[in-house]
């Protein structure tokens, strides 16, 4: 090596070596962290054979743009950070969004609306603060037949009874314990934040669940208290309700059955006893069938019953787009008034209506 490159070498090793430092730096952090962004865009046209006012009194048969026919459109981001040892900083911001307007929907009309926290993940479980969903909440779509699907399912009845209370939970910290013998079991306590009153607008929620080859047992429970201040959202979300929910599923192949009972008590309103089963079968790997019957009672005054029953078809295109359509069937007798989509049909009318829709969904 000449005298001119043995100088050149001194004075820039140690800019060469920093340079390899922080690319190696780099690299090292974007693997111990990550933020995804993701979302779905789901819309549909719905008709309905009957329909109700703001009132609550009985129309004629309707035509409408649905905002979601098997969840609700959405985006989000999501990250976590390894802190070493089995533990990751994890956080999640999910709005809803309505492709019908290009506003907010299907989160309470709130700006990330649907899931805003942050918390810690590790070998003894998972924590988490903020605005998410209820243990309860996550029960009765996980055991439902049609996965709470907004349109032919539980999540009608759900929402019908205390509108979003247990499933847009503010100033909430939970818990999720790790997995032991199939068992795991999670809490969560929602803060109502009223001076010289804690229980007002206090929600409280626990779940145990358990997994054993292909069988699968939910148990959860919810007691919510009356807020005695102002609503802090456009739909009612601290609704006083007690909430129970047993539900079984059983996977075959390519079936899954499924069935719960879930009891909403609302104060001043509906005792409700909901007895729901169905299920679904893959008929091949881009063709999808579910279909379920929820069977609706209300303790307080048996001529208050209703009987709901869908069944869907859903044609994946790709891996993230798919066509689908839907068909319910609901009888509402007494002053039952179990609609057939929580977007656009969330109340029905006394007597029979029949519900139809054909929508296009997206996840990126």
């Amino acid at each position: 090596m000449s005298m001119k490159s043995r100088e050149w070498f001194r004075t820039n090793w140690l800019s060469w070596s920093t340079l390899v430092v922080l690319v190696s730096f780099s690299k090292l952090a974007n693997a111990q962290s990550s933020v995804t962004l993701y979302g779905v865009i789901d819309t549909g046209i719905l008709y309905t054979s009957r329909s109700v006012d703001s009132t609550g009194h009985p129309q004629g048969h309707k035509f409408a743009m649905s905002d979601g026919g098997i969840g609700g459109s959405r985006f989000g981001f999501q990250g976590k950070e390894d802190l070493g040892g089995g533990w990751k900083a994890i956080f999640r911001l999910e709005s809803g969004i309505s492709p019908s307007t290009g506003g907010f929907a299907n989160s309470n009309r709130n700006f990330f609306g649907r899931w805003a926290y942050v918390g810690l993940d590790g070998p003894y479980g998972t924590v988490k603060a903020g605005l998410q969903y209820s243990p309860f909440a996550i029960a009765c779509i996980v055991t439902d037949p049609r996965g709470a699907n907004y349109f032919g399912s539980g999540a009608v009845v759900y929402v019908g009874n205390v509108f979003v209370t247990g499933l847009f939970n503010s100033n909430a910290v939970s818990y999720v314990s790790p997995i032991i013998g199939g068992f795991q079991g999670s809490a969560m306590v929602a803060l109502g934040g009223q001076a010289g009153n804690f229980r007002s607008g206090s929600q409280y929620s626990a779940r145990l669940n358990y997994t054993q080859g292909p069988v699968k047992i939910d148990v959860a429970w919810y007691d919510g208290q009356p807020s005695t201040g102002a609503p802090v959202s456009p739909t009612p979300s601290t609704v006083e309700f007690e909430g129970r929910i047993v539900g079984v599923s059983y996977t075959w192949e390519k079936v899954t059955l499924k069935a719960n009972v879930t009891n909403l008590k609302v104060a001043n309103s509906f005792n409700t006893y909901e007895y729901e089963f169905g299920g679904n079968y893959s008929i091949r790997p881009d063709l999808y069938f579910d279909a379920g019957v929820w069977i609706v009672r209300d303790g307080n005054n048996s001529e208050n019953h209703s009987v709901l029953t869908a069944a869907g078809l859903q044609y994946l295109l790709s891996a993230r787009t798919s066509l689908y359509t839907s068909v319910a069937y609901v009888n509402n007798h007494g002053k039952m008034n179990t609609g057939v989509a929580t977007n656009g049909a969330l109340f029905g009318a006394p007597g029979s209506t029949t519900g139809v829709i054909l929508g296009m969904t997206h996840a990126f």
